[in-house]
């Protein structure tokens, strides 16, 4: 399994950014996906994470804000994130959990600046 992460960048606060995952080698939909972001000097932490039957968490942080989405036909998971903060800049990772195993994908840089 192969997770490789695109869409971020630099934004300025209040903007908007989407990011995608796209998975590869996957050949069952039964699995969690979850989206970790990590700041510099921070620890890597949970954003949101979407369950083979549609369960979704958010972090406190980020609810109101961030909507994650998947799409199991062609392996994408999606965080689409509005409203963004300074303290959203972080690299952003994806995550696939099941069938015992955990895969990470290479993290994306969100920066949100002005």
């Amino acid at each position: 399994v192969e997770l490789v992460e695109s869409g971020g960048g630099l934004v300025q606060p209040g903007g908007s950014l989407r990011l995608s995952c796209a998975g590869s080698g996957i050949t069952s939909s039964i699995y969690t996906m979850t989206w970790y972001r990590q700041a510099p000097g921070k620890q890597r932490e949970l954003v949101a994470s979407v369950g083979s039957g549609g369960r979704i968490n958010y972090a406190d942080s980020v609810k109101g804000r961030f909507t994650i989405s998947r799409d199991n036909a062609k392996n994408m998971v999606y965080l689409q994130m509005n409203i963004l903060k300074p303290d959203d800049t972080a690299v952003y990772y994806c995550n696939l959990d099941g069938w015992g195993r955990s895969y990470w994908g290479q993290g994306t840089q969100v920066t949100v600046s002005s």
